[in-house]
């Protein structure tokens, strides 16, 4: 069997924040490459265009260790190679990103509403990660967990990237406390504080998440923290990180997020064109743990504002 090659750094720079595509070429056992160029057209051809593929040939664009590859190059099993995406335009959102802590390990982020987190699907140049490594520099910057991008608040980020699997450790054995902020109509008739456990699906594709029967995967601790006009503030402690399970126990609760588009009912036509006016009114406000490097205990705190629950003063 032949031995996985470790991939080398790579001969390009980000662009906007991006890191290029890396591409190792794999076996063919029907031996249908015979250059380097037939294997990417077969596949990204569909994606992007025959004729395009052959355009970031002639370009330059398509490139090995040793520099830009050539159409007639024959096809190396094993071999890598880089190049950048090509960026639709995206909108920006009308929001700066806030920097809450920062040191030569980590950078707490406070992310505003409609910001994706990475780079993924139609959010490329428009994201938290893309956006930080642009404008403070800092090429190397992984964020340790995701945060929704219909979703503001906290977003732990780390610095280097070798730190970054000590951190995303922490969140996936349940070593933070997370405490976000929600607002949602009142219910005299709703028991709170309570518990709510499910078992939530997200099918791909389809944009809400929903509860079904079997074995719970989900837990948050929902409680009311005041009321005035119709309108509740909550806090809202996620046990575990289940797509949209605050949003889905809300609104099971007959309490939805104001402002959301998708539960209880997805708003036709979803959540784009965005309407940066209607934020979704959900804050990751809080994040605590204790430092896996140094042992130091952090508690970090959003600065953002709900904007729904100020209309209501």
């Amino acid at each position: 069997m032949r031995r996985r090659r470790k991939a080398p750094p790579s001969p390009l720079e980000q662009r906007d924040g991006i890191d290029p595509v890396r591409v190792r070429l794999p076996e063919d056992p029907g031996g249908v490459w015979g250059t380097v160029y037939e294997h990417l057209v077969a596949r990204y051809g569909d994606a992007i265009g025959r004729e395009r593929v052959g355009e970031m040939f002639r370009e330059g664009r398509i490139v090995s260790e040793e520099g830009a590859v050539g159409v007639e190059e024959p096809y190396e099993v094993g071999r890598y190679l880089w190049f950048h995406r090509e960026f639709a335009a995206e909108e920006r959102v009308p929001a700066e990103i806030g920097i809450v802590y920062r040191d030569e390990r980590l950078l707490i982020a406070d992310k505003p509403h409609f910001l994706a987190t990475t780079p993924r699907g139609r959010h490329i140049t428009e994201t938290a990660v893309a956006r930080l490594r642009r404008e403070l520099g800092l090429p190397g910057l992984q964020p340790a967990h995701r945060l929704d991008r219909l979703t503001a608040g906290l977003l732990l980020c780390v610095v280097r990237p070798e730190d970054r699997g000590a951190y995303q450790t922490l969140f996936r054995d349940r070593r933070v406390r997370k405490e976000y902020e929600g607002i949602a109509p009142y219910d005299s008739g709703v028991a709170l504080p309570r518990t709510v456990r499910s078992r939530i699906e997200k099918e791909r594709g389809v944009p809400a998440a929903r509860e079904v029967a079997g074995e719970p995967n989900s837990e948050s601790g929902i409680e009311l923290v005041e009321h005035r006009g119709g309108v509740g503030r909550y806090r809202l402690l996620p046990a575990t990180g289940r797509t949209h399970q605050l949003r889905v126990h809300m609104s099971a609760l007959g309490l939805p997020l104001l402002d959301d588009p998708l539960y209880p009912v997805v708003q036709e036509p979803g959540p784009a064109p965005d309407d940066f006016s209607r934020p979704l009114q959900l804050l990751a406000r809080v994040l605590e743990f204790t430092d896996p490097v140094t042992g130091e205990p952090y508690r970090f705190e959003s600065r953002l504002r709900l904007a729904r629950w100020a209309e209501t003063a």
